[in-house]
């Protein structure tokens, strides 16, 4: 999954701390904001679109837990990471309560963190294709109704595709010329992402590049170690 450009607010009250973890979060290539407070953090937020929020839970002036109501107020979705020295069980359910997305006791692994946030945003990521209503897509000479599950060349009579290929073509072609996750296609049709269904994903990445050797304005890639492209050249590309 690509993290660039990926926002993220982090607001932590200890000032060596956050800097490290900021520069660590830069280092990774998301793009991070750090706030010293909760008040700072809330006209941060207010100022930008951000993709994920870390909130220390022990900050003066406001609190983790009432700057994530803010946030929460504000936008229902983003996703919230707490941050807390407390390991009260009270607390973690506070943090759910009012919206978290995943809770971390320190010290904590930075990997860890970043395992969460990648994990998040991914899911994420999914839900928002998922909720996508989009069933008709015209590919290069291609037409696709993924509702009917018909792949249509030109005027020909349609193919009739199985319900993963017409799965897999579908979130390729939400990503047309674009990278589709590898992780996002496995976790959305095969609800489960290992090395077995890995290789029968790309069982089925074969079987659809048949389908649409015809055009050869059409072609999905491998993006290496990442996931595939559905690249759709456009007539003066193809010169």
């Amino acid at each position: 999954m690509e993290t660039e450009n990926k926002k993220i607010l982090l607001v932590e009250d200890d000032p060596n701390f956050g800097t490290v973890l900021k520069d660590y979060l830069s280092m990774n290539d998301y793009d991070v904001t750090h706030a010293k407070n909760g008040m700072e953090g809330f006209e941060k937020f207010k100022k930008d679109d951000f993709d994920l929020c870390i909130l220390d839970v022990m900050m003066p002036y406001k609190d983790g837990f009432t700057l994530a109501k803010e946030i929460r107020e504000k936008n229902e979705d983003v996703p919230i990471i707490f941050l807390t020295a407390k390991a009260m069980k009270e607390d973690v359910l506070k943090g759910y309560k009012v919206g978290a997305d995943d809770y971390l006791n320190k010290p904590f692994d930075s990997e860890v963190l970043l395992m969460k946030i990648k994990a998040i945003m991914m899911r994420k990521a999914t839900d928002s294709v998922a909720d996508s209503k989009q069933f008709e897509f015209n590919i290069g000479n291609f037409f696709l109704n993924s509702k009917l599950r018909f792949l249509t060349y030109k005027d020909e009579e349609a193919n009739k595709l199985s319900p993963k290929e017409n799965e897999l073509l579908r979130l390729l072609a939400l990503h047309e010329n674009d990278l589709m996750p590898r992780e996002l296609a496995l976790t959305k049709i095969w609800r489960d992402d290992n090395y077995f269904t890995s290789r029968s994903m790309d069982v089925y990445i074969a079987k659809l590049r048949k389908y649409l050797k015809r055009d050869d304005t059409v072609e999905i890639l491998n993006i290496h170690g990442e996931g595939f492209r559905l690249v759709v050249k456009s007539e003066e590309e193809k010169k």
